[in-house]
């Protein structure tokens, strides 16, 4: 089981809480958070980081489920 992780660019703010949430997970790299990977293990930081994206730019899904909703 992976989760998928994206981050919208466009909706990015480049905030920084999904990098102080989850370190291992998310980078800013110019004015927008990357992901460190797009398929990962499960991890609830990855989840804590999406839910307090301000600006909602982060998508979690696993087997095409979104793991927010």
């Amino acid at each position: 089981m992976t989760w998928k992780i994206d981050v919208s660019a466009g909706r990015c703010m480049a905030s920084g809480l999904c990098v102080a949430t989850a370190p291992d997970h998310f980078v800013l790299d110019g004015y927008a958070a990357t992901a460190t990977a797009t398929e990962v293990e499960p991890d609830e930081e990855i989840l804590e980081a999406a839910e307090s994206c301000p600006a909602l730019a982060i998508t979690v899904t696993e087997d095409g489920r979104d793991l927010l909703a």
